[in-house]
């Protein structure tokens, strides 16, 4: 009898299931936006006169407000002493409001040989959007983490992550298969429309979050009636408990790294199917989506596998290391097939599922519950660093010196570009990202987080 009066909404199994599908639906159509525009280059430059620059430009203002006005940190802040509810549908908002910014710059002539702080007009308010966009989908990101926890802990812990994170890729899949195909539509090219697309998904992704939250005060009101008080609520002063964590901030820095050699690779993924792999670009983005398709399968069972077996640290490393092997085989010039192309995106997909899988679920085994939102906000802000950082430096390296003609396209006149400096540094972060997951299986050791250890608590 005593253990029924105990049972809260999260026991039931399809009660937590649920509520984990219409939260990883709504990431799923942020995460469709934010990539959306990668396959894009070559028609970006073409048919409104974006340059490689413009590209990096627009794709590092996905960090300007969460990076220098710590929006994420404010964020994580809020999530703590607010809560799920209010913050994951605030986000949301934010996510149409950026969107609908960026779909009018995009689509809009008025903006045309115009200039701000010495950057096209266009380019800057797109920017601008997307910054915005970008403060709604990472807020969002760390409001589903906690989320998760808080219908999971000490459940199916990692193997919730690792579906929610498959969902949310599988907007990245979408994203990078039918963006050229939806812009090419009705036979006109129309940059625009696949943006549209993604503002009408995102809206139906807020509606998805305001149904959840209805799902989220019943768990609560269940929790108040069967649980102990929750512990001591957030307090400003914990910021400095979680940033002198060494083992916090060798997953920061392991997120920084190996995020900053996925993302923005994705960014230019398509562009360099086409480039080096000849490629037809109606068809680039493609190969790039086995990543995210692959990750549907993989990020969920290696979830599982860390819930069961546990080895955390290790599972981190062995994606390290398919990191830096793939992105050190695309940057030999020699090897242009193709086949070969496809082989090396699914092991990059078998890496960019490893070490999510097995990272996201080990934070709360560092750092208590009350102070989850603002450690993984915090978290989240250093990898903006390097979702901003990386494409404005990739974008800048091939304008200046990756350049090696120009050919016709689809009608259009675009550069050719030599895509073996940009992927010899996405080998580096592979390089430094295996160090410091050595170093986060060190620190585990020394004081016993358990990283090593299952999920499942029997």
């Amino acid at each position: 009898m005593t253990d029924t009066i105990r049972k809260t909404l999260r026991d039931s199994k399809v009660a937590r299931w649920s509520a984990l599908a219409v939260v990883a639906f709504t990431m799923l159509t942020g995460y469709y936006l934010t990539d959306v525009i990668a396959p894009l280059k070559g028609l970006l430059e073409g048919q409104i006169g974006w340059t490689s620059d413009d590209f990096g430009t627009f794709n590092s203002a996905y960090g300007w407000f969460n990076v220098f006005l710590g929006m994420l940190i404010i964020g994580g802040i809020i999530l703590d002493k607010m809560g799920v509810r209010f913050t994951g549908l605030t986000a949301a908002i934010v996510m149409v409001a950026g969107t609908m910014i960026k779909y009018w710059a995009v689509s809009t002539h008025s903006l045309d040989n115009q200039m701000i702080f010495g950057i096209k007009s266009q380019v800057m308010i797109a920017g601008l959007g997307f910054a915005i966009f970008a403060v709604g989908v990472e807020v969002a990101g760390i409001t589903v983490s906690k989320i998760i926890y808080k219908w999971f802990k000490g459940k199916e812990l990692a193997l919730a992550m690792g579906l929610e994170m498959a969902t949310a890729r599988l907007g990245t899949a979408l994203a990078l298969s039918t963006s050229v195909p939806i812009a090419q539509a009705f036979g006109t090219i129309n940059v625009a429309r696949p943006i549209l697309v993604c503002l009408i998904m995102l809206c139906i992704g807020l509606i998805s979050f305001i149904m959840y939250t209805f799902m989220d005060k019943k768990l609560d009101a269940s929790i108040a009636e069967n649980e102990a008080p929750a512990e001591e609520e957030f307090q400003i002063k914990d910021i400095l408990q979680i940033i002198t964590n060494k083992g916090w901030w060798y997953i920061a820095i392991l997120c920084v790294l190996f995020y900053s050699a996925v993302f923005p690779f994705l960014k230019y993924a398509s562009d360099l199917m086409v480039n080096k792999f000849n490629v037809d670009q109606s068809l680039a983005g493609t190969i790039p989506a086995l990543l995210p398709f692959g990750n549907i399968l993989l990020t969920p069972l290696f979830g599982g596998i860390y819930d069961k077996k546990g080895k955390g640290a290790t599972i981190m490393i062995i994606g390290a290391i398919l990191l830096i092997f793939v992105h050190a085989m695309f940057s030999i010039p020699f090897l242009n097939s193709w086949v070969l192309a496809i082989v090396l995106i699914l092991i990059l997909g078998v890496g960019f599922s490893l070490v999510p899988s097995a990272m996201w679920p080990s934070v709360p085994k560092i750092i208590p519950e009350k102070q989850l939102g603002t450690a993984y906000a915090l978290i989240f802000w250093v990898q903006n660093w390097g979702l901003m950082g990386v494409p404005f430096l990739i974008g800048k390296v091939l304008n200046n010196y990756c350049v090696t003609g120009q050919t016709v396209r689809d009608g259009l006149t675009v550069n050719t570009y030599d895509y073996t400096i940009p992927m010899m540094i996405f080998t580096g972060f592979g390089v430094l990202a295996l160090v410091f997951a050595f170093l986060l299986k060190i620190e585990d050791k020394k004081k016993g987080y358990g990283l090593q250890l299952p999920n499942i608590q029997k």
